[in-house]
């Protein structure tokens, strides 16, 4: 599927979202009760959020507090549990913590109107993801698409480049980039989880959900030839001459933000044509003061090998830390499409609810990048990374993050690589 971006945020002409949102599931009267919800989210997403249980107050009369965890998720609910008071709801952005709190007997499986909704509204690999030894915990309500490559126009007319369907055609108009004159690819490579993302949707592509299933749960080793071959693939791009803005060295400087700023800060003379993530980048294009559509556009991953082209996602999942009927009901109300719709319309949002009206978003271009999370069905995969102990795919200059800095720094030495990654994931998922 291909696609452009005219805008991510807020609303425009064609917009479809401001119509009244539908009551597609009965809640119970919880009048007099109050309920406490904890996220990561801050500052605009947290006042869309809000909206959403502004909606589940007036249907029910409950009363609603949010407070946000801040980013170690797991550390904030366990002080709460510690002190007797965990939130009802919490949003859990880690597979690994939903897991945690499962076994640790934090999370309460999900009642039976909340698994109606969810098996009405969702596919089998979503329902999967929020389940622990195979009961249902929890309901994903907000992720992101991480398989996005966004370019600047000017750098691509310039060199005569186009959009690619391939990865072989991505190397091509890469070249093309850069025998222009501009560097091809911004990386950020000093934020190493923009480095497991790419190694994600490569090895998606190349080597299918069922290898990257085993992977992801160290069923097979990271020295396996699946990962040789990945990893081989990406020193392509990374180990090309002029292809990465500021060479290797300057990759492994840049941060997440300032690679979105080298493709757009100036968008009529660029450091470079193309950046890598998720839909999340569509905030950062703005920031640089880019115009989403004309001057900036984006394209889906491309297939490699003659693979399909990768779905890698993310996402907030909501799970019950109290038993009540309260924290179920707000569960069932998150895994409706009216309180999808509710954020939908706002921007910056994404559902992975296939009975959301993709009009609910606020243009045709973000309706794209929503369809194609729906239309990856079962095949799309959550970031591996995130999958993993966070020892080994979620920490500064350790594991994953560490070894494929590492690895970006010298593309040539895949075997060594390889040998990080496993003794590394080893000793985080001792086994």
């Amino acid at each position: 599927m291909a696609f452009t971006v005219a805008g991510c945020g807020g609303g425009d002409d064609d917009a479809a979202a401001a119509g009244p949102v539908p009551v597609t599931v009965k809640l119970p009267s919880l009048k007099g009760q109050r309920l406490l919800v904890t996220a990561v989210w801050t500052g605009a997403e947290q006042e869309n959020f809000a909206r959403v249980l502004a909606e589940f107050e007036k249907r029910t009369g409950a009363t609603v507090s949010y407070v946000p965890s801040g980013d170690d998720m797991s550390g904030f609910v366990g002080s709460k549990v510690a002190g007797g008071q965990p939130p009802d709801v919490a949003l859990v952005g880690q597979v690994g913590v939903l897991r945690e709190f499962a076994q640790k007997g934090w999370a309460k499986p999900l009642g039976p109107e909340a698994k109606t909704q969810l098996a009405k509204n969702f596919s089998r690999g979503w329902q999967d993801l929020g389940s622990y030894q195979g009961t249902p915990y929890g309901v994903y309500f907000k992720v992101s698409n991480k398989s996005l490559i966004w370019y600047n126009t000017a750098a691509f007319d310039y060199a005569g480049a186009k959009e690619p369907k391939t990865w072989k055609d991505l190397l091509a108009q890469a070249q093309l980039i850069s025998d222009s004159g501009t560097d091809a690819v911004s990386v950020g490579g000093a934020d190493g989880w923009t480095l497991t993302d790419w190694f994600e949707n490569v090895y998606l592509s190349q080597s299918g959900p069922e290898k990257y299933d085993l992977l992801a749960q160290h069923k097979i080793k990271w020295t396996d030839p699946s990962v040789t071959r990945a990893l081989t693939t990406l020193a392509q791009l990374w180990g090309g001459k002029g292809l990465l803005a500021g060479g290797r060295d300057g990759a492994l400087r840049t941060e997440f933000p300032a690679s979105v700023t080298k493709v757009y800060g100036n968008a009529a003379e660029p450091d470079a044509g193309m950046v890598f993530e998720a839909d999340f980048v569509a905030g950062n294009i703005a920031d640089a003061g880019a115009d989403l559509g004309t001057q900036a556009k984006v394209f889906p991953f491309p297939a490699v090998d003659g693979g399909k082209p990768p779905v890698v996602t993310g996402g907030d999942v909501a799970v019950a830390l109290r038993k009540g009927e309260g924290a179920q009901a707000l569960l069932t109300f998150l895994a409706s499409p009216e309180a999808a719709q509710i954020w939908a319309g706002a921007g910056g949002f994404l559902s992975p609810n296939k009975a959301l009206d993709v009009k609910s978003y606020p243009n045709p271009q973000l309706r794209d990048i929503a369809k194609a999370v729906i239309a990856a069905g079962d095949d799309f995969r959550f970031d591996m990374s995130d999958q993993a102990p966070a020892a080994f795919g979620g920490k500064p200059a350790q594991g994953e993050w560490k070894a494929l800095q590492d690895f970006l720094k010298d593309p040539s030495d895949v075997a060594g690589t390889q040998r990080q990654l496993e003794a590394d994931a080893a000793k985080a998922y001792q086994n």
